[in-house]
Formats: structure tokens, C-alpha cells, sequence
């Protein structure tokens, strides 16, 4: 049985936000956003990278490289189900 994590002040889920890089911005009103997780090889201890590419809904313009934060939204598309909430730098 898992426990969802709820945020009291407005009912979102803590889960839902990440934050990661744009690394592609060629469609129109959506970018492509790379949220990596690091963790240690369970046997070797070696810290080990690993990362999934999320499709988000934005209105501005953003570079690539740009650090985003994104949330978690109703599905917007086939692909689409995050929007960028914010710009990190």
C-alpha cells in the first residue's frame, strides 16, 4: 500500500514537480525537458546517472541548457503531460 504525499495548503501531490534541462525547444509551445536521478549501484557503490525526457507545455521562449521546473498537468496531447511552472536560472 503506498502513501501519496498531499500538500495541505492547495491538494497538489509533492511528487509531481521535477526539475531538469531543456534540451530541445523546436516545437511550438513545447519543449523537451531531461530530469535526471542519481544513485548508487547497488552491488559497486558507484554513483550512477540515469535520466527520462519529459514533453512540457510552455508559453515563453527558453534556450537550450535552461534549468526549468515542471508539474505535473491533465493530459494536453498524446505526449504532453507536464507544463513548465517556472525558469530556475
Amino acid at each position: 500500500m503506498s502513501v501519496v504525499n498531499e500538500n495541505k495548503s492547495n491538494g497538489v501531490k509533492s511528487n509531481r514537480i521535477k526539475e531538469g534541462v531543456v534540451v530541445s525547444n523546436k516545437m511550438q509551445s513545447t519543449v523537451t525537458v531531461r530530469v535526471d536521478r542519481r544513485y548508487p549501484h547497488p552491488r559497486y557503490g558507484k554513483i550512477i546517472t540515469r535520466g527520462i525526457k519529459f514533453y512540457a507545455h510552455t508559453t515563453q521562449e527558453l534556450a537550450l541548457g535552461q534549468k526549468v521546473e515542471i508539474i505535473e498537468t491533465r493530459p494536453l496531447s498524446k505526449l504532453k503531460r507536464w507544463r513548465v511552472s517556472r525558469v530556475l536560472n
